[in-house]
């Protein structure tokens, strides 16, 4: 039987693909058949989320875990089974995910500023094109672009 006693992470690095949560002795311990046993990073140290799909990544990476002079190797695969495991980390990266979604917010709401600075660019420079037209005296050109306003 295995449990997470703790999981916390040693630090978070996060780019636009991935979300790492890199692991140290004494953040990661589990209960493996009523013992205690801690995480040491002989093998993998990280875990790999895609920000996009939310899934565990590197599912065939290995993780030690140490109990005196006892080693056991526990896969991602099987960490990622664990009920207790999956809870805690989504709790790890959910502020990661809130984010990003804020991000996007205002990336959505900037584009949204450009795209109506631009419109009203257009309709200054048709206004300013239709006075250039009166002052010529050219009513082709002013009757063409009257109709864009």
């Amino acid at each position: 039987m295995v449990t997470v006693k703790l999981l916390k992470p040693y630090y978070i690095k996060m780019n636009s693909e991935y979300i790492r949560i890199i692991l140290a002795y004494q953040y990661f311990s589990l209960f493996i058949n009523k013992k205690v046993y801690h995480f040491v990073p002989i093998e993998g140290q990280e875990i790999l989320i895609n920000r996009k799909t939310k899934q565990v990544v590197n599912t065939e990476t290995k993780f030690a875990f140490q109990k005196g002079k006892e080693i056991i190797y526990i896969t991602m695969k099987k960490l990622t089974s664990l009920v207790d495991f999956m809870d805690q980390l989504e709790e790890i990266i959910k502020p990661y995910y809130e984010k990003s979604i804020e991000v996007q917010k205002q990336e959505n709401e900037l584009n949204e500023q450009t795209e109506l600075m631009i419109k009203e660019l257009e309709v200054q420079n048709i206004k300013r094109l239709i006075d250039k037209s009166l002052d010529e005296h050219d009513i082709h050109t002013f009757n063409t672009l009257v109709k864009l306003l």
